[in-house]
């Protein structure tokens, strides 16, 4: 069995001012065997050096690891059962993509017969058979990639590790060799923990989604679980492309009613912003909110061009259009705050000017105006 059990690890490094920088704080995780896990967040917020921990590449101020059971701590990278794909692919530039696959089980001297055996039957899975014997120079980015991944499996460790392994490949490569990571994962049926900042690949490759922050999880759950119901402000930014409309306001209540009027810059209600009548479940839940700022975030499939008086919200000024293809995403400006909407491209043509904007209830999510976390 190939668990990974992580229990209040903590990491911290001197910063250039000797000051301590909290890089992984307080973590704990369960990755089930098999599980495909993704580590994701931005640039410094600690989830390189947490997988780094697991591979035994960084020691641990305080808290364990245990993989398959076993507290590994004090356990040599080399012991773990675990293997490594970097972002920088790390062949030896004097081997060819045979022996770089071959080196590490030449050192463990795994007789001659079955490393053939290992080799010729990784690269059949990743599509590189006719380049074993070539250099790495002689190869793309995404090929070494594959033969990188290819040293991985013919370990046939416990746990793969993946860091950052696409962040140097085009883009038209890096969605190949991620669908072909994500078709590995089906045929091996093997542990994996995958770093990346790239949501996209967050949401595509993993079973669960660990989002990281400041060295601290902030949500793990299934990629759509964490889409649909994010549990603060930065997962609901982070999680999403193009990202969450975020719209900061004020929750009032007048003669029965309740409202949620966007702020302006002063945090007070924007004279001629856009305002939301809040009824049903949500308005029971933002009782504890009134008078207080508050953020609504909503997706920007949620935006709709208003179909009449009785569905808008206000208005707001269209500023450009990005054309993609099978959809478009219109860019809008309301009192205060831009906005996002997603449409199809043959209705973005028609959309100039002034608009009046409709926001779908089951699209609406409210956040505190000061912790940030979800309200609704």
């Amino acid at each position: 069995m190939a668990q990974v059990s992580i229990q209040n690890v903590v990491k911290s490094f001197k910063g250039p001012k000797k000051q301590i920088v909290q890089a992984v704080n307080d973590v704990s995780l369960e990755i089930a065997d098999r599980e495909f896990l993704v580590l994701v967040g931005p640039s410094g917020c600690g989830k390189t050096t947490l997988l780094r921990m697991i591979a035994g590449l960084e020691d641990i101020d305080r808290g364990t690891i245990s993989i398959g059971g076993r507290v590994v701590n004090k356990v040599e990278p080399k012991d773990r059962d675990i293997a490594m794909v970097f972002q920088n692919y790390a062949l030896y530039p004097h081997m060819t993509a045979y022996d770089n696959m071959a080196f590490g089980l030449k050192l463990r001297k795994v007789p001659k017969s079955e490393i053939q055996e290992r080799v010729r039957d990784a690269a059949v899975l990743l599509g590189i058979s006719e380049l074993l014997d070539r250099y790495p120079k002689e190869l793309s980015g995404g090929q070494r990639q594959r033969v990188a991944v290819g040293r991985a499996i013919v370990r046939d460790p416990k746990v793969f590790l993946f860091d950052e392994p696409l962040s140097n490949l085009d883009a038209q490569v890096r969605l190949q060799v991620r669908a072909e990571i994500a078709r590995l994962h089906q045929r091996l049926q093997a542990t994996m923990i995958y770093v990346t900042h790239d949501q996209a690949e967050a949401m595509t490759l993993g079973d669960r989604i660990a989002v990281m922050k400041d060295g601290v999880v902030q949500q793990v759950d299934e990629p759509m679980k964490i889409y649909d119901r994010p549990a603060n402000k930065f997962v609901a930014g982070f999680i999403g492309e193009p990202q969450m409309n975020f719209v900061r306001g004020t929750v009032v209540q007048k003669d029965g009613q309740m409202r949620f009027l966007e702020n302006d810059g002063q945090d007070q209600p924007a004279l001629g912003g856009l305002a939301l009548k809040l009824e049903g479940a949500i308005a029971e839940t933002l009782q504890q909110n009134i008078n207080q700022p508050t953020w609504l975030g909503i997706r920007p499939e949620h935006v709709k061009p208003a179909s009449g008086e009785a569905d808008s919200i206000g208005t707001a000024n269209v500023e450009f259009t990005e054309h993609l293809g099978a959809e478009s995403w219109v860019h809008l400006k309301s009192k205060h705050h831009a906005l996002t909407m997603r449409c199809d491209p043959a209705d973005a043509t028609n959309l100039t000017g002034g608009i009046s904007l409709a926001f779908e209830s089951e699209g609406l999510r409210f956040f505190d105006g000061q912790s940030e976390s979800s309200l609704a």
